[in-house]
């Protein structure tokens, strides 16, 4: 768990475990708030790329009760718990971290997609 996810209250999700939340189709969005690069080289498969300054509500689920799951570099990058934090004043109650972000993804061995896709085009001029 990352400090950041541990101030803020944040539920911290392992690799894993987002893994086998995926594949059970528990999670409505995974959310990578890297910058973009980082996101075109690696993501979790299915990820949508966000800005994690400039997101609105509009970016996420319409369901609030969704499960979100954020996440950005690795345990020492802020800002995957802070925008779970800010889906939460948005009103996504489940929203969380998987706080070891994409560098513990890979540590874990678990599977990556890279290069272009939908969320890129949407995400092109923000956090490159």
């Amino acid at each position: 768990m990352s400090l950041a996810s541990r101030l803020l209250g944040l539920p911290d999700i392992a690799p894993q475990a987002l893994l086998r939340l995926i594949d059970a189709g528990e999670v409505a969005a995974v959310l990578d708030v890297n910058p973009l690069r980082s996101w075109l080289s690696a993501r979790v498969p299915g990820a949508k790329h966000l800005d994690p300054g400039f997101f609105t509500a509009k970016d996420l689920p319409e369901d609030k009760a969704s499960r979100l799951v954020f996440y950005c570099a690795n345990t020492r990058c802020t800002a995957g718990p802070f925008a779970a934090r800010r889906a939460r004043a948005m009103g996504y109650a489940q929203a969380a971290v998987m706080a070891r972000g994409i560098a513990g993804w890979i540590a874990a061995g678990l599977p990556t997609e890279a290069g272009e896709g939908q969320a890129a085009a949407q995400s092109r001029g923000h956090n490159t």
